[in-house]
């Protein structure tokens, strides 16, 4: 349990947040199964009995990870929208277009979730299981925009290529680089919805 008093609850919540920041950046840099607890350990320059104190284990780690990943990722997600022109269409075209910017990052080394899915198999893994709770949510967000759009007739359908879409301009602009298909990502999500109010 964290500590009772405030002034040490801010010293040991700053050490989970080095712990986080630190695995977080080596684990999507190196793959999840090549950082070892003591790699984090020494690049965050805590002890262990630190870690293990937030942590109880390396699977742990890698969950509360993913939370952090996923957080971040629909607090870009909701500050894109409220930047954005209302309009529907143009609502979610501002969303894919936050994800081609993501993508064509330099850093950019895949999806952190599509990668964890590829390292651990079992769908009872704690990160696999964060994982598929952000595939929900990427599709729960798609939808809602989806039946936003006047004249749709199968949203449902609609949600699910737009979300294939977006998982297939992550796996390219992975694989690809800057020479991906990413470019294509908003004009590709218009023909859908065009088809879709024929």
């Amino acid at each position: 349990m964290p500590p009772a008093t405030a002034e040490a609850s801010t010293v040991t919540e700053s050490v989970r947040d080095r712990i986080l920041r630190t695995a977080r950046d080596l684990f999507y840099r190196d793959g999840i199964r090549a950082v070892g607890v003591d790699t984090v350990v020494a690049q965050s320059g805590v002890a262990k009995t630190s870690l293990y104190r937030w942590f109880p284990s390396k699977d742990a780690l890698i969950a509360a990870v993913l939370e952090e990943e996923a957080k971040f990722r629909w607090e870009r997600w909701d500050k894109n929208a409220a930047l954005s022109d209302q309009e529907p269409r143009a609502l979610l075209r501002s969303q894919l277009a936050g994800i081609v910017r993501f993508v064509t990052h330099r850093a950019y080394r895949g999806c952190p979730f599509m990668n964890v899915t590829a390292e651990f198999a079992d769908p009872q893994h704690p990160a696999r299981v964060v994982a598929m709770q952000v595939c929900d949510e990427l599709r729960t967000r798609v939808g809602k925009l989806v039946k936003a759009i006047p004249g749709v007739r199968d949203p449902a359908a609609l949600t699910d290529q737009i979300v294939l879409l977006i998982d297939g301009t992550m796996s390219a602009a992975h694989m690809q680089g800057a020479e991906g298909p990413q470019k294509h990502l908003i004009t590709a999500a218009d023909s859908l919805v065009d088809a879709q109010l024929r």
